[in-house]
C-alpha cells in the first residue's frame, strides 16, 4: 500500500508541476510582448503607415481625353477626371473597342496639357508603354497608374492627359 500512496504522490505532485509550467507559458505571452514592444522588435501591432511624400495641402485635378487617329477603335477613359494630392498613387481604366471585323495593334501616344506638366506626371504603368492588338469586336479595359510629383508647381492646378492611338503599320488587317 506504501508504493500506491507513493505513486498518488508522486502523481499529483507531476500535475501540480505541469499546471504551474502550463501558467508560467501563458504568463510568458504578455511578458513577451512587453519585452518586444519595449525593444522595438518583432511587434505584433502595426504601426499607421503614412506616405509621408503625399502633399495633402493641395489637390490637382488631372483630366483624361482619348482619339483614335484612323482606327477602328471607339476609345474612351472611365472617368472623365479625378482629383488628387501630389505624391498619390492613382489609377484610371481607359477602355478600347475595336470595331473592324479584323485584328489591328495600336500604339498609345500621351501628350499633357500644359506642356510642362509631363515633366511632373509619373507613369508607373500604361497600356502605352507597349503595343495593344485586338481581336476583332474585342473590348478591353487597360490600366493607367500615376504620381503626380509633388515637385510640381503650386501654380499648377489642372493637368490634362491625352492618349492618341495609331495604328502600327504592318500589324493587323485592314479591311
Amino acid at each position: 500500500m506504501d508504493r500506491a500512496k507513493e505513486n498518488r504522490r508522486l502523481s499529483r505532485r507531476l500535475a501540480i508541476v505541469a499546471v504551474g509550467m502550463f501558467g508560467f507559458g501563458f504568463a510568458l505571452v504578455p511578458f513577451y510582448n512587453q519585452i518586444c514592444a519595449a525593444l522595438g522588435i518583432n511587434s505584433l501591432q502595426q504601426p499607421d503607415v503614412v506616405n509621408t511624400q503625399v502633399d495633402r495641402s493641395r489637390t490637382v485635378t488631372v483630366e483624361f481625353d482619348s482619339n483614335a487617329h484612323n482606327l477602328p477603335w471607339r476609345f474612351r477613359p472611365l472617368v472623365s477626371h479625378v482629383q488628387v494630392h501630389p505624391g498619390e498613387l492613382t489609377t484610371v481604366e481607359y477602355e478600347i473597342v475595336n470595331v473592324r471585323e479584323a485584328p489591328v495593334t495600336g500604339q498609345a501616344v500621351p501628350s499633357y496639357g500644359p506642356q510642362l506638366a509631363g515633366e511632373y506626371f509619373k507613369k508607373i504603368e500604361c497600356f502605352c508603354f507597349t503595343q495593344q492588338t485586338l481581336a476583332a469586336g474585342e473590348t478591353r479595359r487597360m490600366p493607367v497608374t500615376f504620381v503626380v510629383d509633388p515637385k510640381l508647381p503650386k501654380s499648377m492646378t489642372s493637368i490634362a492627359l491625352s492618349y492618341t492611338f495609331f495604328e502600327v503599320a504592318g500589324r493587323g488587317g485592314k479591311s
